[in-house]
């Protein structure tokens, strides 16, 4: 195994980028002229653009202790990805920038943009741009994504209406769950690196932490049946908070049934082993990237068929109710950051 570090001081800027950039295929037609020049060019025709941005920094939203740097950059795009997929919308292109100390050889940074390839080729995206520099302070990565959509079928978060029905793709809590054992292996290693990880059993938990897939099928889904959702979202954030978006934007109340609530066993067993609640893992531990839309009751058929959608609850005309029935029949507060009962 070739254990060869080389300091990114040894390329140079550009030097650094066209050796990172190498190989990134282009998809879309709509890219013109990706990386390479002053500035890219973009062609959409007849199409709305959508543009999203998320900024990533070390020790706040990763912690390299036990996220792989492959893995990272493959999070880095696809958490953005799934911001364009939440507006009905076909993510195109991205530009990447990246700040770095110099505790980070060129073969960290290479492993970083492997994961970067590899979910450009998974989702058709091109990488058109970005910047490098240094940091003081670990590595921060900045991300932007581009997108189309034909304007009629672009979806708000403001655009809920009264009486439509909820609906969450896949299932919660889960991502949750995976960071909640990746810091417990954490603190269990400071206290003795000795002992190795306990991680058997827990795949799935940890993949939806470490390597989030965004739902484009589910837009896709939506589209072969024609439906439009009347508002979306994804949930990044917890369904609690993401709930709260969408009625305060569309000034509608919500009422959502804890049974109907999608939890994977996986989930249920990690949260019962460390004495906690999956049901919070669900509404408040964010990071799972499902789609958090609403559609009109005349779509209620369509959306029943759909196996990877459940219908959670429904709108109201009451923007100061939004509640949580629980399997006993108590109402209960939504708030962005746990719930009370009433």
């Amino acid at each position: 195994m070739d254990n060869k570090k080389t300091a990114l001081s040894e390329l140079g800027e550009f030097g650094l980028i066209k050796r990172l950039t190498k190989g990134f295929e282009i998809n879309n037609k709509s890219t013109i002229k990706a990386v390479g020049d002053d500035a890219a060019v973009l062609n959409y025709a007849n199409k709305k653009q959508v543009v999203t941005t998320d900024l990533l920094i070390e020790g706040i939203h990763f912690n390299l202790m036990y996220v792989p740097l492959k893995h990272l950059g493959y999070k880095a795009v696809t958490v953005n990805l799934s911001d364009v997929y939440a507006m009905n919308a076909t993510p195109r292109q991205i530009t990447v920038s990246i700040a770095v100390s110099n505790r980070f050889p060129l073969e960290a940074i290479e492993e970083l943009y492997a994961g970067i390839k590899l979910a450009c080729q998974n989702y058709k995206v091109d990488l058109i741009g970005g910047d490098t520099a240094s940091s003081m302070s670990g590595l921060i990565i900045s991300i932007t994504a581009l997108g189309e959509a034909d304007e009629e079928k672009i979806t708000y978060r403001n655009t809920a209406q009264p009486d439509d029905l909820l609906c969450v793709s896949g299932d919660l809590g889960a991502a949750y769950a995976g960071l909640q054992l990746l810091e417990r292996e954490k603190e269990l290693y400071k206290a003795n690196p000795e002992l190795q990880p306990q991680l058997t059993g827990f795949d799935y938990i940890l993949q939806r932490q470490l390597r989030p897939e965004p739902r484009r099928e589910i837009i896709e889904i939506l589209a072969e049946k024609n439906i439009i959702p009347t508002a979306m979202i994804d949930i990044s954030d917890g369904l609690s908070s993401e709930i709260l978006h969408l009625c305060t934007q569309s000034k509608v109340g919500c009422s959502i049934y804890q049974d109907k609530i999608p939890i994977v066993q996986e989930t249920k067993d990690f949260a019962q082993e460390i004495n906690m609640d999956a049901l919070v893992f669900a509404l408040n531990g964010g990071e799972d990237y499902e789609l958090l839309f609403t559609v009109s009751q005349s779509e209620f058929h369509k959306i029943k068929s759909i196996n990877e959608i459940s219908i959670i609850g429904h709108m109201s005309d009451k923007p100061e109710n939004i509640f949580m029935v629980s399997q006993s029949g108590t109402a209960i507060a939504l708030e962005a950051q746990g719930w009370k009962a009433i």
